[in-house]
């Protein structure tokens, strides 16, 4: 294993995040205020509790989860994407290291930028609402997940991506929906049962059912399927990776 490799990776992708610093911190910040202002206060005047939940604190989970997906999946595919577009992507290809090593600096990086956005919505979230953490470890297991998942998933569509409007296709019409009608912002128990039946096939349903279970000892489903689903998630998008570098998909062409 080159760490070299991996570790030069890793610093050049961070020091892309620091040199935006104030932009990476603020925006979390202000985007957790405005949906406590407009979720918090204007549904939560409506919708007292959610399973005996306070509101504002049952959107923790859902905001922290929304805001780490699509931060893991932009920061992942530009990361990848940009080196293709000004063709360094072939030094780096002509270097000696494999595949494994690239994936795990670009994804690394984009997983800790990830990570410490959902810390910073947790810092927010925490002046607004008061809430406690039931299980702390497993909490910080989905979060960790969570980032890595989907982080692979956004090097897969910075590979797959031939323009900068193709970037932000998939994570536009696809990501985001699945996420804000995965139960974000309200219980799916709350839903009509055939509309129960047709959420769970979503599957940010699992993500983020086990993240709010973390939190609150509650979840929409077992735990364990949860876990599953995050796990074969996560290699799926290993198994899409090894293809695409064994093949030479959309990189050497």
């Amino acid at each position: 294993m080159n760490w070299g490799a991996i570790a030069a990776i890793y610093r050049f992708e961070m020091a892309r995040f620091f040199r935006t610093m104030l932009q990476s911190f603020l925006s979390p910040v202000l985007s957790t205020s405005l949906y406590f202002v407009v979720f918090g206060t204007a549904i939560g005047s409506r919708i007292e509790q959610v399973e005996g939940i306070g509101y504002g604190g049952f959107i923790v989970p859902g905001l922290i989860m929304l805001s780490v997906i699509t931060q893991s999946i932009s920061n992942a595919s530009f990361g990848i994407y940009f080196p293709k577009f000004i063709g360094t992507i072939y030094e780096l290809l002509s270097a000696p290291v494999n595949f494994l090593e690239i994936v795990l600096g670009y994804v690394g990086a984009a997983a800790t930028k990830a990570l410490f956005v959902g810390t910073v919505i947790l810092c927010t979230a925490a002046l607004f609402v008061d809430f406690q953490i039931a299980h702390p470890l497993a909490m910080v297991a989905f979060l960790l997940l969570t980032c890595l998942s989907f982080a692979l998933l956004g090097f897969i569509i910075g590979i797959w991506a031939g323009n900068f409007e193709q970037l932000q296709l998939v994570p536009l019409l696809i990501v985001t929906p699945l996420v804000f009608l995965g139960g974000s912002f309200y219980s799916i128990t709350m839903l009509p049962p055939v509309w129960q039946t047709i959420t769970l096939f979503n599957p940010v349903v699992y993500l983020i059912s086990g993240f709010r279970w973390s939190f609150f000892d509650t979840a929409d489903v077992p735990v364990g399927l949860s876990l599953l689903a995050i796990g074969g998630f996560t290699f799926l998008c290993l198994a899409v990776i090894w293809w695409i570098f064994r093949t030479g998909w959309r990189i050497r062409s």
